[in-house]
């Protein structure tokens, strides 16, 4: 490391002040290009032979850390052979598989840097002006996808590691001091370096990496073979750290505090802080001895940003307060759902107009217009949203309440917090200077630059899944003892996570077995994370911020959505590994526009896909049995039920539950009374999904859509109560035996949390989607999941919802007078 040391300190005396900012600049990841007025073309316009001499000094301390750097992975490497050897023996050290996740992709990288240190080697010591190497950089980007499998492995790989240390002596004092092999002219023939160290190499080689391309490029001429090969590897390797911002140098994550002690940043984002009854955004600052929760101000013409702290607790003094000492809590007031959902719609309208101005090459000032309004409505929604609340207390005194969207982000915070308060933590209070030092360091700091909003997002970022993931949670092993076990699916949406379901609990075992299905709707989704818990049956343990029994996690974990994976026909299979504890599970994607399709039944015989004034008349029935059925089971034992109609039923019950009724088997009503109240309400939903034209028919819906757009309340009422005189019989009277029961589902809106705008967000596109020929017309994008036209539907169902009580009799005498140039 010393050397490495002093070949980047002499560069730095080297290079002229404007090299040192370019420099800087790459590190924080700004991408920079040749262009009219930039300093990189300045700099490129140097002496041909002093730019090559620079090339030969900024080469010469590359290939020197390059070998210190193969040196490390040598030493990294050395213990995986006779872990190995051991692992099949009947005493194995580590097992096949914790080896395999420790040292995963450390041989791949190993062979990649010794093929490329002794290609570039005889170039740098046989110099001349000829000489070129872009192609061995531009080979070293290309092969960077080894390293993102790495990164993606890093953390777990530390994980097993550490446990792997605490649970096993002779892999702990292997770990402890492996031993790397000094530079060929070094005095120093060995050092000894920690296994957590030398894993974080790789991390560390990728920055270092692309520092030297950029150097190498500002003194490479333009003419030269070798600058456009340069140039290619410094875009891949500056696109690649940017995808792994996370996963930054830790000297940029570092701060020197008075004492000369290294205060390191190990987390840092945005949380919603509840202050004076208010809800404020903070971007919370976890150093390895200090929580600093900050607002960021606004910036004066020509000054850089700065944070202003709002206040800190060293982690010496903090403590996570008991459910039981959170009484005096305030009362959390959840932002209305309706006003959530308008949110999210006028949203994805937004996105839409901004789509539509792109693509009909629209004025720049008109596309700002949108993206500022989409931008203050994805903020409010970010800080509307959250209701899971994080209390942290200063023993000195004073309490602090974040609210967070999702349990797995709190249990990051709260896990980050406890692993570094196992360390010899003393208790602080730091000066003004000191603090103000503390936060002015936080904006150069930082590894959350943005708000987490899709408005935030660059135009060539993915913008995430539309439609529907079907997702199979089989079962999990790994439990040390016996529990009652339960897991919990979340996926992002709008910027922040929510959870989307819950398998049942599978009672005092170590190996649950759930094999249930669940159907998530996805809205610009790229993860899927997977939490699983113990249940607490104790009634003394209620969390008072909002009266849920806390049940513990026992472990969490994370996959990309990746679409070329999921976007198959196909389950795709995989296994999360999260503390110890293996849950596997299975996926498959529908897209929005696939999932859209009403498919008529090939068969008339049951009741699925099948036209409902033909399945009334087989029954002679006003009303099709299964929804009377489910109606009915849904109000005997499922009106109180939180998330009724929204919660995902599983999805294997819904389909036991379709063929049921399809068969008209006569053991419908016990096996109704014996299933999950959510699987019958998703069985409701799936039959008005599958019907072959929706409920309030093709042939008006564009009636439908223009009525409810009137302005004029008199003449929407005319037009609306006209359009349901036109339903044919059946599907009128379906439709009012429908409207009836949501209201009454409403009226339980304290204890149930749907409210009728809620209601009608579930059932509108399911009641009055077109069919797939009429839709075609209403579809331009799978993001348009919340466009102008679900939108209208779901204000169609909304408005017949707070209509005072409507009968079939008296809209049949009713004949008043409708025109479609009302």
């Amino acid at each position: 490391m010393e050397e490495e040391e002093e070949a980047i300190g002499f560069l730095d005396k080297v290079l002229e002040d404007e090299d040192v900012f370019l420099l800087e600049e790459c590190e924080l990841g700004t991408p920079t290009s040749p262009g009219s007025g930039s300093p990189f073309l300045v700099a490129v316009k140097v002496e041909a032979g002093k730019g090559l001499e620079m090339r030969k000094l900024v080469l010469s301390g590359f290939l020197a850390s390059e070998e210190i750097y193969i040196n490390q992975l040598e030493a990294l490497l050395l213990p995986m052979k006779p872990l190995k050897a051991t692992a099949t023996t009947s005493q194995p050290v580590l097992t096949i598989q914790q080896i395999e996740t420790i040292f995963y992709k450390i041989q791949d990288i190993y062979e990649i840097h010794k093929e490329f240190y002794d290609n570039l080697c005889p170039k740098v010591q046989q110099w001349d002006s000829q000489v070129t190497m872009g192609h061995l950089f531009q080979k070293l980007a290309s092969q960077l996808g080894v390293y993102k499998a790495f990164v993606d492995n890093y953390k777990v790989a530390l994980e097993t590691a550490e446990k792997c240390s605490q649970s096993n002596n002779q892999f702990q004092k292997i770990s402890e001091e492996l031993k790397v092999k000094g530079p060929k002219d070094s005095k120093d023939s060995h050092t000894s370096v920690t296994m957590e160290a030398l894993l974080y190499k790789p991390i560390d080689r990728v920055t270092r990496s692309t520092l030297v391309l950029h150097d190498l490029l500002k003194h490479t001429p333009v003419d030269h073979p070798d600058y456009p090969l340069l140039q290619d590897a410094l875009r891949i390797s500056q696109n690649f750290l940017s995808s792994i911002n996370e996963d930054i140098d830790p000297r940029r994550t570092a701060v020197t505090t008075p004492k000369g002690e290294t205060r390191q940043l190990v987390k840092d984002g945005f949380l919603v802080e509840m202050s004076e009854s208010s809800r404020k955004l903070r971007h919370v600052f976890l150093f390895t001895d200090v929580l600093l929760c900050a607002k960021l101000k606004k910036a004066s013409a020509g000054k850089h940003q700065q944070y202003d702290c709002k206040w800190y607790i060293p982690l010496a003094d903090l403590v996570f307060p008991s459910p039981e000492e959170s009484e005096a809590s305030p009362q959390v007031h959840p932002f209305p759902d309706h006003e959530l959902e308008d949110m999210k719609m006028k949203i994805s309208a937004l996105k839409s107009e901004i789509q539509k101005e792109k693509a009909n090459k629209g004025q720049s000032r008109a596309i700002e217009r949108l993206k500022k309004k989409m931008f203050e409505n994805e903020f409010l929604l970010l800080l509307n949203s959250p209701t899971i609340p994080f209390r942290i207390h200063n023993r000195n005194g004073k309490s602090y309440l974040f609210l967070l969207s999702s349990d797995y982000e709190r249990s990051e915070w709260r896990e980050a917090i406890q692993k570094l308060q196992k360390k010899d933590l003393q208790a602080f209070v730091l000066s003004s200077v000191e603090l103000q030092v503390l936060t002015g360091s936080c904006f150069k700091l930082r590894t959350v630059h943005n708000i987490p909003v899709t408005s935030n997002k660059d135009d060539d970022e993915s913008p995430g899944l539309y439609g529907f993931l079907h997702v199979i949670v089989h079962s999990a092993k790994g439990f040390k003892q016996s529990a009652n076990l339960y897991c919990t699916l979340e996926v992002d949406s709008f910027g922040y996570f929510v959870s989307k379901a819950k398998t049942r609990v599978f009672r005092d075992t170590t190996e649950p077995k759930w094999d249930e299905e669940f159907e998530i709707e996805l809205e610009g989704s790229q993860s899927l994370r997977i939490l699983c818990y113990e249940k607490c049956y104790d009634k003394t343990k209620v969390n008072k911020d909002n009266n849920e029994i806390v049940d513990k996690i026992m472990g969490k974990g994370q996959i990309q959505l990746d679409p070329q994976t999921v976007e198959t026909k196909n389950w795709h299979t995989d296994v999360i590994e999260m503390n110890g504890i293996k849950v596997e599970f299975s996926m498959k994607f529908t897209s929005r526009d696939m999932s859209l399709k009403r498919t008529p039944s090939k068969k008339q015989t049951g009741v699925f896909g099948v036209k409902i004034s033909v399945v009334t008349k087989r029954e002679r029935s006003k009303v099709p049995y299964i929804v009377r059925q489910c109606v009915e089971e849904v109000e005997k034992r499922g009106i109180e039920e939180v998330g009724i109609y929204r919660i995902s039923g599983v999805a294997t019950d819904i389909q036991a539950l379709k063929a049921v009724f399809d068969a008209n088997n006569k053991d419908i009503l016990l096996m109704l009374s014996d299933m999950d109240i959510n699987a019958i309400a998703g069985t409701l939903k799936l039959y008005f999904r599958e019907l072959p034209e929706p409920l309030l028919t093709d042939r008006l819906y564009p009636a439908f859509m223009e009525g409810i757009a009137l302005s004029d309340p008199a003449a929407k009422e005319n037009c609306m109560m006209h359009l349901l005189r036109s339903l044919p019989d059946p599907n009128l009277i379906t439709f009012l035996f429908l409207l009836e029961h949501l209201k009454r589902v409403a009226e339980k809106e304290p204890i149930n949390k749907m409210s009728l705008h809620n209601l009608a967000t579930v059932f509108g596109p399911t009641l009055l989607r077109p069919s797939e020929v009429e839709s075609k017309a209403h579809l331009t994008s799978a993001a348009d999941i919340w466009s102008h036209d679900v939108m209208a539907q779901v204000q169609v169902l909304l408005y017949y919802l707070q209509h005072p009580p409507i009968s079939f009799a008296e809209l049949k005498r009713n004949t008043l007078y409708f025109s479609t140039d009302v």
